[in-house]
């Protein structure tokens, strides 16, 4: 459903995403992971179609991203890093907009929006302003836009920053309900979150990826779990950096 080729993306001389290439099934939630300035976002935006890799192309649901833009994007989901919202909107009038782009007609509309309230759990703000919103708050709002369209593939940069231990096992179980029917790839620096919400991992460093197996392979590699595992992977990198 996802497929990533030889992505590769460049700002200025240095080289941010270097040949990333994988793909993603029906059914599998990825754990995309990576230390800051790893290349994990500018990948996301490059799946996302927000920038055009300088090489490389990627496929959602068989549609190009560079060449069929509109057919892929039709099929995506996407939740940018900080959930980015116009704040002088209601999410109830946000979400009315990401309709109108997404060409919903009127009945669609309706159920797509009480669908989204509901799975995001934001009824009890879905007529405030969003900027008075908590940074929590915002992410549901952001997520709700990305589950709008009901897409075969979602791309979620970072889903549960800045929600609370209920809210984050509220969008735990929500990714776990979708997932037979979608290819999921999530972002997140928390790597508890990993196993609680993920069945496969890869793990980038320097735009290259490093180690790509299920969490619980990976956290076997070292005596910490995955913790270490990831440490120690990055740590390497940074050490041949230097």
């Amino acid at each position: 459903m996802l497929e990533l080729k030889h992505l590769v993306k460049s700002f200025g001389e240095h080289i941010a995403v270097d040949k990333v290439g994988f793909s993603l099934n029906k059914g599998e939630v990825l754990g995309f992971l990576g230390p800051n300035g790893a290349g994990k976002s500018t990948t996301m935006r490059m799946v996302a179609g927000v920038i055009e890799p300088d090489q490389g192309d990627v496929l959602i649901s068989g549609h190009s991203i560079i060449t069929a833009p509109r057919e892929a994007q039709r099929r995506l989901g996407f939740l940018p890093e900080g959930a980015p919202l116009y704040p002088d909107m209601t999410p109830v009038e946000f979400l009315n907009f990401m309709a109108t782009a997404y060409d919903l007609d009127r009945a669609e509309r309706k159920r797509a929006i009480d669908r989204v309230i509901a799975d995001a759990r934001i009824a009890n703000v879905a007529s405030r302003r969003n900027a008075t919103l908590s940074k929590g708050y915002r992410r549901r709002v952001g997520l709700a836009g990305a589950l709008l369209n009901d897409p075969d593939v979602l791309v979620l940069d970072e889903p549960t920053d800045g929600l609370d231990p209920v809210q984050k096992r509220a969008v735990r179980a929500l990714i776990a309900r979708m997932a037979p029917e979608k290819a999921i790839l999530i972002s997140t620096h928390t790597l508890e979150e990993v196993p609680a919400m993920c069945n496969r991992a890869i793990i980038i460093d320097r735009g290259k990826v490093v180690a790509d197996g299920t969490p619980e392979s990976l956290a076997s590699q070292s005596p910490g779990g995955l913790e270490e595992t990831f440490i120690t992977l990055a740590g390497t990198a940074e050490a041949d950096a230097a």
